[in-house]
């Protein structure tokens, strides 16, 4: 059905952004973010020295073909005192191709160290805005720190945290099977003061209660008219004196 995958697709996202929010640790995020402003920081560097290295390899060769320049002159110098124009022709000739190679490498040199310029200008830029990053983000690692703390204070304060929460409602169910008990205490009181609760331990029914007792009490009468009948009527009864014995 048209529409079904892409809302799944978006509710199965929206629980991994959910779960990623919750394992996110905000101060290791800007650790990781600083770490690579440093490796980027370090990669100008590191382009810098490889700029220099190379401007002070064309400087060397530069100083090598000024010698040889001088070199050259001379011998075209020493050639024609001697008359051997050829050769300082030659020599001039050769010192004309050292004189263009110095220039190239002077070209070279001179490209080398705009290059310089413009990464040292951006190293200190780099290097300005990692320093102020680092700042930014050790304030705001303390500052969650102090928020969590004041959460987590709050939290066990006011019973809001997961842990309170769980003891609270240990503590509400231990009152309500308190109540409950004492209500059927009372019940059972109640019950057992009307008459209405039968004694547990008796397994007769009322019935059968009743009709014990009522045979009791014609035992009794019964007893009592035999007692009757061998004692005899009865007389007023006499005071009887301290020290008499009784008949």
């Amino acid at each position: 059905m048209p529409g079904i995958g892409g809302r799944f697709s978006t509710v199965i996202k929206a629980k991994i952004s959910k779960l990623l929010d919750r394992a996110e640790d905000p101060g290791e995020t800007l650790d990781y973010s600083y770490n690579k402003q440093l490796e980027l920081l370090q990669n100008v560097k590191k382009g810098i020295a490889e700029v220099v290295t190379s401007k002070k390899r064309l400087q060397m060769q530069s100083d090598k073909l000024e010698q040889q320049i001088v070199k050259l002159d001379t011998q075209a110098r020493q050639a024609l005192a001697q008359g051997r124009e050829d050769l300082a022709r030659m020599a001039l000739e050769r010192k004309k191709g050292v004189q263009l190679q110095l220039q190239d490498l002077d070209t070279q040199r001179a490209q080398l160290q705009t290059e310089q310029d413009k990464l040292v200008t951006a190293e200190q830029r780099l290097t300005a805005k990692v320093e102020a990053f680092r700042t930014q983000k050790e304030t705001i690692k303390a500052q969650y720190t102090a928020a969590e703390a004041q959460v987590k204070i709050g939290e066990a304060a006011t019973g809001i945290g997961r842990g309170m929460q769980d003891t609270g409602m240990a503590i509400q169910r231990a009152r309500d099977k308190t109540e409950e008990l004492q209500a059927r205490a009372s019940a059972i009181e109640e019950l057992t003061a009307s008459g209405a609760l039968e004694d547990i331990g008796d397994s007769r029914t009322q019935l059968d209660r009743e009709l014990s007792q009522i045979s009791a009490s014609g035992q009794v009468e019964d007893e009592l008219a035999k007692l009757k009948a061998e004692v005899g009527p009865g007389t007023e009864s006499k005071e009887i004196e301290p020290g008499t014995p009784a008949p």
